[in-house]
């Protein structure tokens, strides 16, 4: 369920319209709902009651210093993965002693920073990374908690690029070898032993891959428990969303939950996961980010021309991959409403952006309410993997954010300015 709705024929966040936000700050524009992020992530807080638990949000998944404070009001941690992302998390209020630092890449510089702030544990995905933050704490005088990053080998079966649990991809320790080296890292003097990670893939909308990968790991995770004193045991994140609705456009219940049959619900995860942890006695981390983020955010966009070929009709509009590189990257579906509701015969259309790419496509051959030139639109299920992996490839700025909570609207991230997108570029002199 999410904050989004119309009200008398107009697309509304929570209390505000959404046309109200379009006439102030323009587009292409990222609106999100203060009650979507804050109610995804209670859900799913009090799913988890029954274990000693933390959530750390998935930083990646979607930045903006607002969204990360009202998780942290919460009492959320944060999942990062670079220098920058914890800097962000700070910045925006939250304790990095919540934080959980990933990534296959991490730098001298980064974890240097990370231990000065005093994290709460690297989640270590290879023997050279663990012996490198073992000599950057040794340099510090300090001592580093870790955690394993466990490959389980369990395909997530979901798309290629965000699988992450099989022996196919770059992350994590290969399950045979875990012990190995764990045995080794108890004799580096700088290392703290303090838990085991896993994670397997994002967007799985089954329970099922999770509790094949926990019940893989967690008599790995007794045992280095009893022998370590490890103090939690993290099964990543990955909790998927449904961005295809089962009702159809034009429908005006469209933005009502779909099935819950076809959602992974906090319950039914974690009636599923609970039995199998529970007798651990660890405390518990997961690491979700499109669960919570992703349906709390739209993307608004300017229909600037329909163009019709003699096949296609093109609806072209303002916005582009470089706001939202989801559909271009992934083939990723998002769903398409107008900002004010339309009735009358829906017509075959391509959504696409102004960017000189092909692939520059939200959606093909779908049936939408028929557009002209200054209507807008909204892409849904935005808020997460959205801005965050926004670009100002052919010198388009960054598009503006707003937070939404009831009546009332802040803008939390300013239109970056044409001139900022080269502010950091020099000419040589001898040019």
């Amino acid at each position: 369920m999410h904050s989004f709705r119309y009200v008398h024929g107009r697309l509304h966040c929570e209390d505000v319209a959404i046309e109200s936000l379009v006439k102030r700050h323009g587009t292409p524009l990222y609106v999100y709902s203060h009650e979507t992020l804050s109610r995804h992530f209670e859900k799913l807080d009090e799913a988890l009651r029954p274990l000693d638990h933390l959530i750390c949000f998935a930083v990646k998944a979607n930045s903006n210093l607002a969204v990360l404070r009202t998780l942290s009001r919460k009492g959320s941690g944060f999942d990062i993965v670079s220098e920058g992302e914890l800097r962000r998390v700070i910045a925006a209020g939250g304790d990095p002693r919540k934080c959980v630092f990933a990534g296959v890449g991490k730098t001298e510089s980064e974890i240097a920073y990370a231990l000065k702030q005093g994290i709460y544990a690297f989640n270590v995905e290879s023997e050279p990374e663990l012996k490198r933050i073992n000599q950057v704490a040794a340099k510090l005088k300090k001592t580093a908690p870790i955690a394993l990053r466990v490959n389980p080998n369990v395909d997530a079966h979901t798309h290629a690029k965000i699988t992450t649990g099989t022996y196919e991809n770059k992350f994590g320790v290969a399950f045979e070898q875990v012990e190995r080296i764990y045995a080794r890292a108890r004799a580096l003097r700088n290392v703290r032993l303090r838990g085991l990670q896993m994670h397997i893939g994002s967007q799985l909308t089954e329970v099922k891959p999770f509790a094949d990968a926990v019940r893989k790991v967690v008599p790995l995770a007794a045992k280095l428990a009893k022998r370590y004193g490890f103090e939690f045991f993290s099964i990543g994140g990955g909790l998927g969303i449904v961005y295809q609705p089962a009702l159809a456009s034009g429908d005006e219940t469209w933005w009502k939950s779909p099935p819950a049959r076809k959602m992974l619900t906090p319950s039914k995860y974690a009636d599923e996961l609970i039995p199998l942890l529970k007798p651990l006695g660890l405390k518990i981390l997961i690491e979700p980010g499109r669960f919570i983020a992703g349906n709390s955010g739209i993307l608004v966009t300017r229909v600037e021309y329909v163009k019709q070929t003699g096949k296609k009709n093109f609806v072209i509009v303002d916005a582009a991959m470089n706001d939202l590189v989801r559909p271009a990257m992934y083939d990723s579906y998002h769903e398409i409403v107008p900002m004010k509701q339309a009735n009358g015969k829906l017509v075959s259309s391509d959504v696409v952006g102004p960017i000189c790419e092909s692939g520059d496509t939200f959606c093909k051959d779908r049936m939408l309410p028929r557009s002209v030139e200054g209507d807008y639109l909204a892409l849904l299920s935005a808020g997460a993997y959205g801005s965050a992996m926004g670009s100002t490839y052919n010198t388009r700025p960054l598009a503006a954010e707003v937070l939404v909570r009831g009546k009332r609207s802040e803008l939390v991230r300013q239109r970056q300015p044409i001139e900022m997108v080269w502010a950091g570029e020099t000419v040589p002199a001898w040019l």
